[in-house]
């Protein structure tokens, strides 16, 4: 009972620092961790130590399958070389840099210990980078770059944070190349085949599956299956949510219904909502655990701190630089993707946030090494933790104003809404065709009713096209569409109240009216 009434309150204090944040402009997972931060001095407040397996196997499965959903499978494959580049080749050279430092700083650790520390830190973290890159309004294919990278560098770093520990813990011999490509191998390969296996299994359910609810139910499964089925062959859990994430979210326009697109849409929102409010909380909570076991010096301390956070920081932009421009040194690449804007690789060099897979692995760092040798674990963590609240609390805060200084060039909006018009008339013109193809026998009334849905959804189109000084029709309607609602929904309510419709009347037309509402809010965002 007590822990279910400490889930209700972190969740509640979550809740009340993402509401905070909007409230007065600030990113909520910095809110979050600061707020963490500051409870966990609280003597009362409880102290929740975080359990690695709840993390890499409880939370983070479903956050990374609801990104991996809502990513876009063209613009991720047409991005792939610079998000393989930051994901998997920027990972393993901070991971090795990041190592060499500590053990420049502490000879008399062993190096594999050193590298599993820069395999805890390397990974930007899944949540902190769609959480701040959307919020921040960066540039779309910056975006899918930073999004694309979250989702692949933590399956990098968990293998070779696990090749890394299995040297450290080694008691005979040591880790050899055919080791370290046998791991690699499993990890990966075992990942994607699960992934695809995952995308025709729960593809087929979900084409079979008409019930809105049980959408949801399996949608809330998948995750978690994949990952359960990945470990069993010690694959990459983290490569197989991600695989059929993206396959799934490929497909999704064909193997859901209207309702259950609407219903899954509106209960991964509610969910990313909760578990990142929560993930970011507890990140901040973890400060007394984090500090119980250092024994430093205070000089040692801060100096080593520093070393690792500038390791970090650094490797990122100078390893960007270099990937974002020496490709395209190579005539066939420079013409098919020409060179970005220099503020591109400023501002995804400036998006470095770790998070919580950074402490959860960080947790998970052995007690012991080989022969059951001791060694500063609880110093290790403090680096860790150092890095997660000095690159979310630093870049974190920091990156919308980067963002502005640097005036990224934005995306064409004249482009993408006559794109969009086009579209949607050739969109309209099917709708028409298909119109006259079965509109003998149907009423007059009705056939010219829907051609006026049409030309009108066509008409929308091109409006956003035009300039915001002037009410457009669109908008014009739905303003005026909005107060007839409000006045249909006010009669109901009236009538429910005195007995002359039942309750489930009153459900049944606010059903219909909400729908209806949605559809014209949807329509003033776009």
């Amino acid at each position: 009972m007590d822990a279910l009434f400490e889930v209700v309150v972190f969740l509640a204090i979550a809740t009340f620092g993402a509401a905070l944040a909007r409230r007065l402009g600030l990113l909520a997972p910095i809110l979050l961790v600061v707020l963490g931060l500051a409870l966990s001095f609280l003597p009362f407040f409880p102290h929740v130590r975080l359990d690695p397996d709840l993390v890499l196997v409880g939370i983070l499965p479903p956050l990374l399958y609801v990104a991996a959903l809502e990513t876009s499978v063209p613009a991720f494959r047409l991005n792939l070389r610079p998000i393989l580049l930051l994901a998997v080749g920027l990972v393993i050279f901070t991971a090795f840099v990041v190592g060499t430092v500590v053990h420049w700083f502490l000879p008399e650790l062993p190096y594999a210990i050193c590298l599993a520390l820069g395999a805890v830190v390397a990974p930007p973290d899944a949540v902190a980078a769609t959480a701040v890159a959307r919020r921040v309004g960066l540039p779309r294919r910056v975006v899918t770059i930073l999004e694309g990278e979250s989702l692949v560098n933590d399956a990098t770093a968990l293998v070779l944070l696990r090749v890394a520990i299995v040297a450290a813990t080694a008691t005979t011999g040591g880790v050899g190349v055919g080791d370290v490509a046998r791991e690699v191998v499993v990890a990966a390969g075992g990942g994607i085949l699960v992934g695809l296996l995952g995308v025709v299994v729960f593809g087929y359910l979900h084409k079979r599956i008409t019930d809105p609810v049980l959408d949801n139910a399996l949608s809330l499964i998948v995750p978690f299956a994949v990952v359960f089925a990945a470990e069993e062959i010690h694959a990459s859990g983290v490569v197989a949510v991600v695989v059929t994430g993206l396959g799934i979210g490929h497909k999704l326009p064909t193997l859901l219904s209207a309702a259950s697109r609407l219903q899954v849409t509106a209960f991964w929102r509610l969910i990313r909502f909760l578990l990142e409010g929560l993930v970011f909380l507890l990140v901040g909570l973890q400060l007394p655990e984090v500090v119980r076991d250092l024994d430093e010096p205070f000089g040692s301390l801060v100096a080593i701190t520093a070393a690792v956070l500038a390791a970090v920081f650094l490797t990122r932009f100078v390893w960007v630089f270099p990937a974002t421009y020496v490709a395209r040194l190579v005539p066939r690449v420079r013409q098919r993707d020409p060179a970005p804007p220099v503020q591109f690789p400023v501002v995804i060099g400036w998006a470095g946030m770790r998070g919580v897979v950074t402490l959860a692995a960080a947790l998970g760092l052995p007690l012991t090494l080989a022969g059951d040798t001791q060694y500063p674990r609880g110093l290790l963590i403090w680096l860790a933790f150092a890095v997660i609240v000095a690159t979310l609390v630093g870049q974190g805060a920091t990156l919308p104003w980067v963002a502005r200084r640097l005036r990224l060039p934005p995306d064409d909006p004249v482009q993408d809404a006559l794109s969009a018009a086009g579209v949607q008339q050739r969109a309209s013109r099917a709708a028409r065709d298909r119109l006259d193809e079965l509109a003998a026998g149907a009423p007059e009334a009705v056939v010219e009713r829907l051609r006026g849905l049409t030309t009108s959804r066509a008409n929308l189109a091109w409006e956003r096209l035009g300039g915001t000084e002037r009410e457009t029709p669109s908008q014009a309607y739905a303003r005026l569409r909005q107060e007839m609602i409000d006045a249909e929904r006010e009669v109901f309510r009236a009538a429910r109240d005195s007995g002359q419709i039942p309750e489930e009347a009153l459900t049944r037309a606010y059903r219909d009216l909400d729908l209806e509402e949605s559809m014209l809010r949807q329509e003033a965002v776009e």
